[in-house]
């Protein structure tokens, strides 16, 4: 469940009451792990796997809610932020929220004791730097500012500091606040037994705090450009490719300090999260780079990592049990050698399951227990949408796939309906011997294709933009949910 879909009367999700009430949902339906989207402060396309800084929090996320109960927000200026659009509208969520928060900054105490330590600890400093300058050079990206600021040049970050102090102090005041709200909630879940999964992508934006403060650790020209971008070979689901165009690593210069930032991120990540999902684990074995001037990812080469030693060097201070991968697309036996050494769980999806092959690792008899167990992800249409979908051809594998499964596992199922085909695949997902199983809300409430998250290589307003309403979660629903996991000892 993204924090953005959650019930909200300001246009999108926050770290406020919306969240709280989800908890206490999950908490009813004896749920135990929340899966959240990466919480990275999102740019253009508003994808969350694309940030201006891998280790923000999204200002959007800060609830104006709480603001307002802290006396820096009054009640009339909340109304401004009302909004009652079906989807999230990025460009309206942009045009009030940030006045909101500039107003919000302007009655904070900034000699506020815990603000003041959070300052000086410059955790945040790089972040308020790099959105300060981009501001006042009218939004233009890094690697077309001035010298000095692009090369980040002491004396000139020394001048512009003096001259944006409040600027500067606004944005570590963004984060210190979304920080706060979202330790708070997190707080409250753990309390109540509910823990949660964040998601870490692999890559980060070319137009970032990451790549202007360690240019060195991505392959650039002189002037910043990439020469390399990252994506995948074309597929069963994109005939060109997807050319996601996020610079690739230089791994060369990555291991001369023993990959100082890699360890660093996933330190970070592991510290707002109770585990960690890595999207795209596959790139940590062989990536896929393009060249930066193709059109498509068609042409492109696959590059080798090291990865054991890669590896080798996390785990040294990080425990790896606290680590999921995301193990999906093209996957040869390098990423599964991977998965071995690393020994974290990789992801079975079983709307990947019932195409008719009985060798199918999706299929829930094959699932091994140190997996994650999904229906689907963000990136799939929901379960009732892939039904609807699908051809005559696949609809019938499906079925008979699953009414396989379900003699397997002895279980009673329906499998005529499109109710009972949704019940028995979940079931199914409940039964499989996977030590986990994330459902998504879609799937939870039986939602269609107009609740996809995402559909990757697609450019469309309705990408990232799924809300839901407090009326979707019901004792019924909650319930039902209880049920299946008692019953399965989940």
């Amino acid at each position: 469940m993204p924090i953005f879909s959650l019930p909200s009367k300001y246009g999108m999700g926050s770290f406020g009451k919306e969240g709280y009430r989800f908890v206490d949902f999950l908490v009813s339906a004896k749920q135990s792990l929340w899966q959240i989207l990466p919480l990275v402060q999102t740019g253009f396309g508003n994808s969350p796997y694309s940030s201006v800084c891998s280790d923000s929090l999204n200002p959007y996320f800060i609830s104006v809610e709480l603001l307002r109960d802290e006396g820096l927000l009054t009640d009339s200026e909340l109304q401004f932020a009302e909004s009652k659009k079906s989807l999230i509208d990025y460009s309206e969520i942009f045009s009030v929220r940030y006045p909101l928060l500039r107003k919000a900054f302007a009655r904070f105490n900034t000699r506020d004791a815990r603000f003041f330590k959070y300052v000086n600890s410059g955790e945040s400093l790089d972040y308020a730097l790099f959105m300060s300058i981009k501001y006042a050079s009218g939004q233009k990206p890094f690697y077309e500012w001035e010298d000095g600021l692009k090369h980040r040049d002491r004396k000139a970050l020394k001048a512009f500091m003096r001259d944006y102090d409040q600027e500067i102090l606004f944005w570590q005041f963004v984060q210190y606040k979304a920080k706060e709200q979202w330790q708070n909630l997190k707080d409250y879940a753990n309390k109540r037994g509910v823990q949660i999964m964040g998601d870490m992508p692999l890559y980060v934006a070319l137009d970032s705090v990451d790549v202007w403060k360690n240019p060195e650790l991505f392959k650039l020209d002189e002037n910043f450009a990439p020469k390399k971008v990252a994506g995948v070979p074309p597929d069963y689901f994109c005939e060109d490719g997807q050319l996601w165009g996020n610079p690739v690593y230089d791994y060369d210069e990555h291991k001369k300090d023993g990959f100082s930032w890699w360890i660093t991120r996933i330190k970070k990540a592991l510290g707002i999260f109770d585990y960690v999902r890595i999207d795209h684990f596959r790139g940590f074995d062989r990536y896929f780079e393009v060249d930066s001037d193709r059109e498509n990812a068609k042409v492109g080469e696959w590059i080798d990592v090291p990865s054991k030693e890669l590896f080798d060097a996390i785990h040294k201070q990080v425990a790896p049990d606290r680590i999921i991968a995301e193990d999906l697309g093209i996957i040869d036996d390098g990423v599964r050698e991977l998965l071995k050494y690393t020994r974290y769980p990789g992801m079975k999806i079983l709307s990947f399951a019932f195409n008719g092959e009985d060798n199918n690792l999706y299929l829930p008899e094959n699932i091994e227990e140190n997996s994650v167990c999904y229906t689907g992800t963000h990136d799939n249409d929901t379960l009732r949408g892939l039904i609807e979908n699908a051809s005559e051809w696949d609809r019938n594998n499906l079925v008979r796939g699953v009414e396989k499964s379900l003699d397997k596992f002895e279980l009673d199922g329906d499998s005529n309906t499109l109710d009972g085909l949704m019940d028995a695949i979940i079931e199914l997902g409940f039964s499989s011997k996977a030590n986990t199983f994330i459902l998504p809300m879609q799937d939870v409430l039986r939602l269609g294709s107009d609740y996809r998250i995402n559909e990757p290589g697609v450019v469309s307003e309705k990408n990232w933009a799924v809300r839901f309403n407090d009326s979707d979660f019901t004792k019924s629903v909650a319930d039902k949910l209880k049920k299946l996991t008692i019953k399965y000892n989940r």
